[in-house]
């Protein structure tokens, strides 16, 4: 019997489109009060604010009619946000008081780097459930030292020529540890798929300047700042489109996948225009451009089932139920908080 492809699987299966359905105008209300109370609070309240934004998002995030829930519980954050601030500041004070010692601190936080990454993703992918059964992460420290320091390391050192053999590595490295209940996920992503994005995103930046050089000459240094931003804004949102696009197409959870069809020019357009808004109204704006690029980012992605999800996340519930929760408690470290 013969293996069916990542294609014929793509055909047999049943599209299930994700849905972004919250509204600018309502959570311009979470926002708002969410900035007021962190500043009246001298930061405290962040923690709520952290909370509150990812359960309305989570929230009005659909797959299947059905939305995602965010379980985290503030104080756990603000547990691990206090913890990071001292550190930050016993960091500070012992960088001015010995030198010497600072220095120590920044290669012992390098190679520290990879434990609270894993620990905030694990809790991320703990605290994020769809239809009462949670997500996990089981990455290593080792899996994670060379993600994270030792690839990238050789993608500079190279020049650049493996870096996207290491951007390979890195999403391998957190899609192949994550998993819906008991059942993993797994990335089939190639070298080439990055190589290939890298290698027109750099020559379209060498257009973009010799373009822009040959305008400065011949017309005015105006038009060629014009094209230069022009140019540069569109390879941008070409590599940020396409690497978007490799993440979620090589993404699969057990017999299901992911598929993403996102558009450079339609990507851009929200972009800038929410870039434009957001500073024209010193930042008011900025709820309503997340809730819109959630909403394109929702509307351009695809699960493709192969049998009914409700099924699946009962099966789940029932094997997690039966090996127990092994994973103990989750440490709050929240990687983006800070």
């Amino acid at each position: 019997m013969t293996t069916p492809t990542a294609t014929e699987v793509a055909q047999s299966a049943r599209e299930v489109p994700f849905e972004f359905r919250g509204v600018g105008s309502e959570f311009f209300k979470i926002w708002i009060v969410n900035i007021m109370l962190t500043i009246i609070t001298l930061g405290i309240y962040s923690a709520w604010a952290t909370v509150r934004t990812n359960r309305y998002f989570y929230a009005n995030t659909y797959l299947d009619s059905e939305s995602f829930r965010y379980l985290a519980d503030p104080i756990t954050i603000l547990k691990g946000r206090l913890i990071a601030v001292a550190g930050f500041i016993f960091y500070f004070v012992a960088s001015n008081l010995f030198p010497v010692v600072g220095v120590l601190l920044a290669i012992a936080l390098l190679f520290a780097l990879p434990f609270f990454v894993i620990r905030s993703i694990a809790f991320s992918n703990r605290m994020t459930a769809y239809r009462n059964v949670q997500f996990r992460f089981k990455g290593t420290y080792g899996g994670a030292f060379m993600a994270l320091l030792v690839w990238p390391m050789l993608g500079v050192l190279t020049l650049g020529i493996l870096y996207p053999l290491a951007l390979l590595k890195a999403n391998q490295f957190v899609v192949s540890n994550c998993a819906y209940g008991a059942t993993p996920f797994s990335f089939e992503a190639k070298t080439w798929d990055y190589g290939k994005v890298f290698l027109l995103f750099v020559g379209m930046l060498a257009a973009t300047a010799a373009i822009t050089f040959a305008v400065a000459s011949t017309v005015s240094e105006l038009a060629s700042g014009i094209v230069a931003a022009l140019g540069y804004i569109l390879a941008l949102g070409y590599i940020t489109v396409s690497l978007i696009n490799i993440y979620y197409n090589a993404t699969s959870l057990g017999p299901h996948r992911l598929s993403a069809h996102l558009e450079t020019v339609g990507y851009l357009k929200i972009f800038v225009s929410n870039a434009i808004l957001t500073i024209l109204t010193l930042g008011l704006y900025l709820p309503f451009a997340q809730v819109r690029m959630s909403n394109y980012r929702a509307s351009h992605t695809t699960f493709l089932a192969e049998g009914s999800l409700s099924d699946f996340a009962a099966a789940e519930q029932q094997q997690v139920s039966a090996l127990g929760d092994q994973l103990g408690e989750v440490f709050g470290f929240d990687v983006g908080a800070f």
